[in-house]
């Protein structure tokens, strides 16, 4: 198996309308293919929501709404411009929305009136001692020197002491593209070597900002007191109940309690003591791992000819078969937390949220002074969970106020969602107040896995519950959903928004089945919900809404929460979410060339008033690239977004994507290929 070409399953294998067949196989190992795709008999988010919407005639508002775009062959035409009422404005962001982007345009578009600027590629030098890029010259000690590749989750952090001159960024590193990053070779010691500089490529990195004032562009420190690369075998310490369990000890470990790297980093969230959640997803595809029940519902499986990196052959720590591996994937899966601040402290794996594919964890203090952390589980069928904090968080700036607060999410409750579409709001009890229109789609409760420390289910050990944690879900009756990937909680409202990318399954088997009621067969393009705890924020019961049936505005089965269809921008597989200092939410997508033919973008939706709904393309990234990570300074005038996989079908002897830098082709120095890069949008 040479690693710079890809072992790709037939098209059909993958999801349909969905990522492209190469994207499969290296961001998630194919996992639409696997048998960790969630069947289980609990009900299926998409059925219940389809019987809500039914009964509110969304749908039918929907099709009578659908007033057909100037379009041209592609139907690419921006919604008409409108000035925007107060309530929905973003301050320091005024912009028509752009038209929609073909999926063959490699360029990154922006509004009349901004400016785009590359902050950091991939290989640019970081720590002391690393050597400028040079994409022939790759080794692993320049790459354990550089920013790493394919970045998704962001973070800009601005030193509240510098009167805006000074930042850090964060970002993860998800995951690898062989056959665009090296030319091809099947020599031995070659693929050893380049395997290891995959392993630096990994993980996180962490880089000081500078700029000379508010609102004008940031740029990298190259050797920053901060700046720092975590890494596949950056120690780690294991937290929570589960730390120390049999289920976590290895022979390089047998202690349970340090691993060694971070894997497969996909969304992740600042916590409000100032450090970096980042979320494990699809750990799965770098072990050789003979399946048992256990492994089957995370996608571990036998890898006879190989994983993508081929780490299994000459380290045995990704070999699983033995015994004395046995239990390394269980040290992975987990939400990690980094503190940007000091480049000497141990990053810990928290053990007390559980252990699936996580995007992602965001975190948001509860009325009660507990901190609640929202998680989605990236999988077909799979869950929503939140975990709930023993302790509560302490005001202050202090080193031993936040040292206090780092310890928070090693103790608490975990808790898994379960949706209902036939409750009227009436029965909904607690203290959170009731939408204005009286109703909620549906209600729900939060199920809990753990309590006081101990196991909620019944048969299962903490531990158990903690390491196996989708098993814990499905022995309790939580609701499958659509690919739950970014969850935020909105500082402005309490309210929670959840992504959910789509479900191509939805009607196709048995499984997940849909009727009269649930109309939409084939999830293609996803949806967005909209949460309100109705018990605090910490309490045991929700209501929900429908905020967005993802698509073209002309397709009948798309809603926009009741605004008008001809002003809004086509969306397709929301996947990355946050909000502005107006509450405004934001929305990027991965997997909208495929869906709908049109390249990934970043989108603007007002929450409230008259507004509320009215989605807006912002920007759209190069061709077979992903929108990662956005965030939004909008009282600075920036956006920034993580443009992740640029030229994702692409080889090295013919790149589909020249992002950022674009030269000639007969530049001298400069690698013609993509360079996965984080951008700052800013006015000017």
């Amino acid at each position: 198996m040479t690693i710079e070409t890809p072992r790709l399953l037939p098209m059909a294998a993958h999801v349909r309308g969905k990522r492209s067949a190469v994207t499969c196989q290296l961001k998630c190992g194919n996992a639409c293919a696997g048998a960790e795709c969630n069947t289980s008999g609990n009900p299926h988010f998409r059925d219940i929501a389809s019987a809500a919407i039914s009964r509110r005639a969304i749908l039918g508002f929907g099709a009578a709404g659908a007033v057909v775009l100037a379009t041209d062959a592609f139907g690419l035409t921006a919604p008409a411009a409108e000035a925007a009422p107060k309530g929905g404005a973003s301050a320091g962001l005024p912009f028509s929305p752009i038209a929609p982007v073909a999926n063959t345009v490699d360029d990154f578009t922006v509004p009349v009136g901004y400016r785009w600027d590359p902050i950091i590629r991939w290989g640019d030098p970081i720590l002391p001692g690393a050597p400028e890029f040079d994409v022939n010259a790759q080794t692993v000690e320049s790459q354990a020197g550089q920013f790493g590749y394919n970045n998704d989750f962001l973070a800009i952090l601005e030193d509240p002491k510098s009167k805006g001159t000074r930042g850090v960024l964060v970002a993860n590193h998800e995951y690898v593209n062989p056959a665009i990053m090296f030319p091809p070779t099947t020599d031995a010691a070659e693929l050893r070597r380049r395997s290891e500089i995959y392993k630096m490529a990994h993980g996180l990195s962490v880089v000081e900002l500078e700029r000379s004032g508010r609102g004008a562009r940031w740029e990298y420190v190259r050797e920053g007191e901060v700046n720092r690369r975590i890494t596949a075998e950056t120690p780690f310490e294991l937290t929570g109940p589960a730390a120390g369990s049999d289920l976590l000890k290895t022979k390089g470990d047998p202690t349970g309690r340090r691993v060694l790297g971070t894997l497969n980093n996909c969304a992740g969230g600042v916590t409000p003591w100032g450090t970096i959640l980042s979320g494990e997803e699809n750990f799965n595809q770098y072990f050789h791992a003979p399946t048992t029940p256990e492994r089957s519902r995370y996608g571990l499986a036998s890898a006879p000819n190989g994983t993508n990196t081929g780490w299994e052959k000459w380290d045995p720590r990704f070999d699983a078969s033995t015994p004395d591996y046995a239990n390394e994937p269980n040290r992975f899966g987990w939400i990690v937390e980094i503190d940007p601040d000091d480049p000497t402290s141990t990053p810990r794996k928290h053990t007390a949220l559980g252990r699936f594919k996580h995007e992602g964890a965001n975190v948001i203090v509860g009325e009660d002074g507990r901190v609640v952390a929202y998680m989605g589980d990236d999988e077909r069928g799979d869950y929503l969970y939140k975990f709930v904090s023993k302790n509560r968080f302490k005001n202050g700036n202090g080193h031993g106020v936040r040292r206090q607060n780092m310890q928070l999410l090693t103790e608490g409750d975990l808790f898994v969602a379960r949706f209902r579409g036939d409750s009227p709001a009436a029965e909904i009890t607690g203290s959170g107040a009731l939408p204005s229109d009286g109703a909620f789609d549906g209600t729900g409760e939060w199920i809990p896995l753990t309590q006081n420390g101990e196991s909620a289910v019944t048969g299962m050990t903490i531990d158990q519950v903690l390491v196996y944690t989708r098993l814990a879900a499905d022995k309790v009756g939580a609701t499958r959903m659509d690919r739950p990937e970014d969850v935020e909680p909105s500082l402005a409202s309490g309210k929670i928004y959840v992504a959910c990318t789509n479900n191509s399954n939805r009607g196709r088997n048995s499984a997940q089945p849909v009727d009269e009621a649930n109309p939409r067969t084939g999830n293609r393009d996803g949806h967005v919900i909209e949460i309100t705890e109705t018990a605090g924020q910490s309490g045991r019961t929700f209501g929900w809404s429908i905020l967005l049936l993802c698509g073209v505005p002309t397709d009948a089965n798309t809603y926009f929460a009741g605004f008008p269809k001809d002003k809004v921008s086509p969306i397709s597989c929301p996947d990355n979410l946050a909000f502005d200092s107006q509450g405004n939410l934001w929305i990027s997508t991965d997997g909208a060339p495929s869906t709908i033919g049109l390249n990934d973008a970043l989108f603007k939706v007002p929450l409230t008033g008259s507004e509320r709904g009215r989605v807006q393309q912002f920007l759209a990234v190069p061709t077979e690239a992903e929108t990662c990570g956005p965030v939004i300074h909008d009282t600075d005038g920036s956006v920034f977004v993580s443009v992740q996989h640029p030229g994702e079908d692409g080889s090295w002897g013919a790149q589909h994507s020249f992002f950022p830098d674009y030269a000639p082709a007969n530049a001298p120095g400069v690698f013609r290929g993509p360079r996965p890069s984080v951008v700052q949008v800013i006015r000017g």
